[in-house]
């Protein structure tokens, strides 16, 4: 059995739950730690656990809006971290003492008591992003959040999902239209940058089948993106309803949902 809950979501911070019980043990994995320590646990807490329920850590990139308060935790808890090499590199300098740091590769499975974990590739800029699936070994929970385009690779990994959390994170309109600067717009907008309703709705497409329960659209920028228009786009993509649709709020996420 699987569930998992966005605890907030968007350029100010992301952090996914993802929990799987074999019966006997129930593992529990945090995906990206960008809130604050304080925001962290009060989101855990409505979620009814406490950071000492956490089993694992793992960071898909060294942007700040996804470790956050990651350090901190880890070496207060004693939580493993899961990270690429090129994410350690990329947060720079770290106290010797950082054991707590794990090395994840791409499709290399990584064992977390009942889950398991396969990162994946994917181009954003970043020193080694991945992106990864979970799998309690019935079910698959496909998180993409940060990518600039669908690879072939990307849209291999996540063949079979039950679940995608997948980023939504301008409309193309909006943000070409925005206060932002262009060379701004350029580098969201370029092919190592963040994914466009449209294209999300693509790799959407090339990924629907029978078993897919739930979408759930994540990152959404606050400036240059709309609720209602990445529904729109998702559910035109899956032929559905908008009402099918989740949106993962920037703070507080979703409610949990069963897989």
């Amino acid at each position: 059995m699987m569930r998992f809950r966005s605890l907030g979501s968007g350029s100010t911070g992301n952090a996914t739950l993802v929990e799987a019980s074999d019966g006997l043990t129930t593992s529990r994995l945090l995906i990206d730690c960008g809130l604050g320590i304080r925001q962290l646990e009060k989101q855990l807490a409505a979620a009814g656990l406490a950071t000492t329920d956490l089993d694992a850590v793992f960071i898909t990139h060294e942007h700040a809006d996804h470790i956050g308060c990651v350090q901190r935790l880890a070496q207060r808890d004693g939580i493993p971290v899961w990270m690429s090499h090129g994410t350690r590199l990329g947060m720079g300098a770290l106290p010797p003492d950082d054991c707590w740091i794990h090395e994840a590769r791409n499709e290399e499975i990584i064992a977390i008591g009942a889950l398991q974990v396969r990162p994946f590739t994917v181009p954003h800029d970043a020193r080694e992003p991945l992106q990864l699936v979970c799998s309690d070994g019935a079910v698959a929970l496909g998180i993409l959040t940060d990518l600039g385009h669908a690879t072939p690779h990307v849209v291999s990994q996540l063949q079979g999902c039950a679940a995608l959390l997948l980023e939504c994170n301008h409309d193309a309109e909006l943000l070409a239209c925005s206060s932002y600067p262009y060379f701004l717009q350029k580098r969201i907008a370029g092919p190592l940058g963040h994914l466009a309703n449209s294209q999300s709705a693509e790799l959407l497409a090339a990924i629907a089948h029978a078993g897919l329960r739930h979408v759930v659209a994540a990152h959404l920028s606050q400036q240059n993106n709309r609720p209602e228009l990445a529904r729109r786009a998702l559910a035109e993509a899956l032929n559905t309803t908008e009402e099918e649709i989740l949106v993962a709020a920037p703070v507080g996420g979703t409610a949990w949902l069963q897989i």
